[in-house]
């Protein structure tokens, strides 16, 4: 029977990376069967691999202590996948410390080949990335730790800065982390406001470990918290307006982080837009650019700014 080499080697470098890792989360890893995973860690040991196996619910497989691998050799692909995810990295500014970038891309070249090397510093000199660089930036240690603690479904202790500058202390169960509109975020259950609250990253002054545990609400969608947080972020004014666009069409047409949308029940072909905004004349040309009729609910000097942009475009067009 045909076993795929490049499979077989990949669980060799999951369990040497991971430690431990269970039949289920290597066959969802290597998108196979659990019963294929078996195969390929057979294939393991028959190599001479030393890949033990520990049975029951929280059975695992995991490579005898001691036993270490020789430095692996990268595929162009490979080479290149890395490559790539550094220059991202580095362009997005992701990470605080760019030389930690920099020292990745080097140790990268020095185990490669001659010809590929050189194959991925022309990549590196010649590929431009039309992206914008993140406005704020976590603490490394805050990002591991709370990346940890997300993963392992343990709580989190955290002293953390609002968007007013005022100080706070919490327990927190994070949920979930996302990467939008240039900041880091954590989804999660806050028992200082017992709900759940979400969280800037770059905002976590300290972030420790908590013995505690939790579990995860079934299907929670962390992206869409964050993005639903982020529209109603606090700010001077909060808008409603109704929307003469079907749910499905403004979606296309707005972020998702932008507003909430809500379909209203009374009419199909209309929507609900809510928000929040610092600035009610850039609310006005957001909503002129929707290109469809609407009907200000909240707040009046709303329709002030829709109405003041009209007759400055109207002026404008006049001039032209």
């Amino acid at each position: 029977m045909y076993f795929p080499t490049t499979r077989v080697l990949t669980v060799l470098e999951l369990l040497q990376a991971r430690g431990r890792m269970s039949g289920a989360e290597l066959a969802a890893r290597l998108e196979v069967s659990p019963r294929t995973v078996r195969r390929y860690i057979t294939m393991l040991q028959d190599l001479g691999i030393p890949v033990e196996a520990e049975h029951g619910r929280y059975g695992a497989y995991f490579l005898r202590p001691g036993f270490r691998l020789p430095p692996l050799i990268f595929s162009d692909e490979e080479a290149l996948a890395l490559t790539l995810g550094l220059l991202l990295t580095r362009r997005l500014n992701l990470i605080g410390d760019q030389s930690a970038v920099e020292g990745a891309l080097a140790k990268i070249e020095r185990v490669l080949p001659g010809t590929l090397r050189e194959r991925l510093q022309a990549v590196q000199e010649t590929l431009l990335f039309d992206l914008p660089q993140a406005s704020q930036r976590p603490a490394a240690g805050v990002l591991l730790t709370v990346s940890h603690c997300t993963q392992q479904s343990q709580r989190l202790w955290l002293r953390y800065r609002s968007w007013g500058g005022a100080e706070s202390e919490r327990e927190v169960d994070p949920y979930g982390l996302a990467y939008c509109y240039g900041s880091w975020y954590l989804a999660g259950y806050c028992h200082l406001r017992q709900a759940l609250r979400v969280f800037r990253l770059d905002r976590i002054l300290l972030a420790e470990e908590r013995p505690a545990t939790f579990t995860r609400p079934v299907d929670f969608d962390c992206l869409g918290a964050i993005q639903h947080a982020i529209a109603l972020t606090p700010a001077p004014w909060q808008i409603e307006v109704v929307l003469e666009l079907p749910l499905f069409e403004v979606q296309q047409r707005l972020p998702p982080a932008l507003a909430v949308l809500e379909p209203l029940p009374e009419n199909e072909q209309t929507t609900l837009l809510r928000c929040s905004t610092h600035n009610l004349d850039w609310a006005a040309h957001v909503l002129v650019g929707l290109d469809c009729r609407l009907w200000v609910r909240h707040p009046p000097e709303l329709s002030t700014a829709l109405q003041a942009l009209a007759r400055r475009i109207s002026e404008q067009v006049a001039l032209a």
